[in-house]
């Protein structure tokens, strides 16, 4: 792994496209995923921080990641492990605040780590000041526009606007006292932004200002393929609404319309020395759909989720990784591979079980095999060309704990 030296300014000169090393440093990066509310705890109060984060970061650096990424931090409810936003510029008290954060930016660069945040932007908390506002304030506010608000169908309007479901299961639309309804695609606390809506837009590229303007050095996109919704909110008319990995086509995800919001990012996060990045968390029915968010003018890296729900057979990883970098040549884009992280059952347990059980499986199998499996998988991954990400205690062959 690559090791990037930094001097005392806020963004170190050693970070800045100089030369073709710093420029890259993404194109073959290990990239550390730290879940904060289960990393390190500084105050031993039974949940990690930013200021046990901090401490750690010689460790992360002896380790030789190239960067970390921080899963939310953020002001939320914590209906869904901080993805649930209420305020997407301050830190939730119970990770610490503005200048741990801070502070953890800072060390980091003093190591020669680079830090990447997560960006929530397909949804917010239902404790976000708009949402709390356009409720209150009842059918026919403005701020109703900037979410998904909509009649139900039926005699009483008591039926949901369409037939879609939720990821987590049940109608994916909720409805509020006054007889309208609400998308979540996700829990009910997590209503859908309307990336229609010109004040979304505007928004968001406020939030990425405020973090790079923080230096932090790149963004994981969350749900980065579903802002866009189809036009009209079309009924899917059955099938399995629920695999976020497949070959069908969803009129919720990977709409040929958010590439022209990620362009727009791009040309902000171009703004800024450093060679910052943007990775996209974006499930695609193919790996060619995916090369389509790491085109030139828009994203940098994309998870290939495709790699992370390989079975464990030879032929069938190689015909995946081969299919991978050839999907990646045309765009010019680096393969990013993964075999763990917060949404999937860790990669030891996975292994340790009979192939075909999918990347949700809780029970504990054959552990010793399973270890064997994922120190194998594990190497093979970092020995494959482009970027690879390590999931905290990945490095230790962590199980999954249910």
């Amino acid at each position: 792994m690559s090791q990037h030296s930094t001097d005392q300014s806020a963004v170190p000169a050693s970070f800045a496209t100089t030369t073709r090393e710093a420029a890259d440093w993404w194109r073959d990066a290990v990239i550390y995923q730290v879940y904060p509310r289960s990393f390190a705890d500084s105050d031993a109060d039974g949940t990690g921080d930013l200021e046990g984060i901090r401490r750690r970061l010689p460790y992360l650096k002896e380790l030789g990641a190239d960067a970390v990424w921080l899963s939310p931090f953020y002001a939320s409810p914590q209906a869904d492990g901080g993805y649930d936003v209420a305020d997407y510029r301050a830190v939730d008290p119970m990770y610490g605040t503005l200048l741990d954060a801070d502070a953890v930016i800072r060390d980091a660069h003093d190591l020669g780590l680079r830090i990447i945040v997560d960006l929530v932007p397909n949804h917010s908390s239902d404790q976000h000041e708009w949402f709390k506002r356009a409720v209150a304030e009842g059918s026919g506010s403005p701020l109703r526009d900037r979410y998904h608000f909509r009649p139900g169908k039926g005699e009483s309007g008591e039926l949901p606007p369409n037939d879609w479901e939720s990821i987590f299961g049940g109608p994916a639309w909720t409805r509020l006292p006054d007889g309208e309804w609400y998308l979540h695609l996700f829990a009910p606390e997590q209503p859908d932004f309307n990336w229609e809506h010109p004040a979304v837009a505007d928004e968001f590229r406020s939030i990425l200002r405020f973090w790079l303007d923080m230096g932090v050095d790149g963004f994981r996109i969350d749900v980065a393929h579903g802002l866009v919704k189809a036009e009209g909110l079309p009924d899917l008319g059955g099938g399995d609404q629920l695999k976020l990995l497949g070959n069908d086509v969803m009129p919720f995800f990977d709409q040929d319309g958010v590439h022209a919001i990620y362009r727009s990012w791009r040309t902000i996060l171009d703004e800024y020395d450093g060679e910052r990045i943007f990775v996209a968390e974006a499930w695609t029915p193919t790996v060619e759909r995916t090369a389509n968010y790491v085109r030139p003018d828009e994203l940098h890296q994309a998870f290939n989720f495709q790699y992370l729900g390989a079975p464990w057979e030879a032929d069938e990883l190689r015909k995946i990784i081969d299919t991978s970098l050839d999907a990646m040549r045309p765009v010019g884009a680096p393969a990013t591979w993964v075999l763990s992280n917060h949404d999937v059952t860790r990669h030891a347990t996975r292994y340790a079980n009979p192939s075909g059980l999918g990347t949700q499986i809780r029970t504990a199998g054959d552990r010793e095999l399973g270890l064997r499996r994922a120190r194998a998988a594990t190497l093979l991954m970092l020995a494959l060309p482009g970027s690879a990400y390590i999931y905290q205690g990945e490095e230790l062959g962590l199980p999954d704990v249910t």
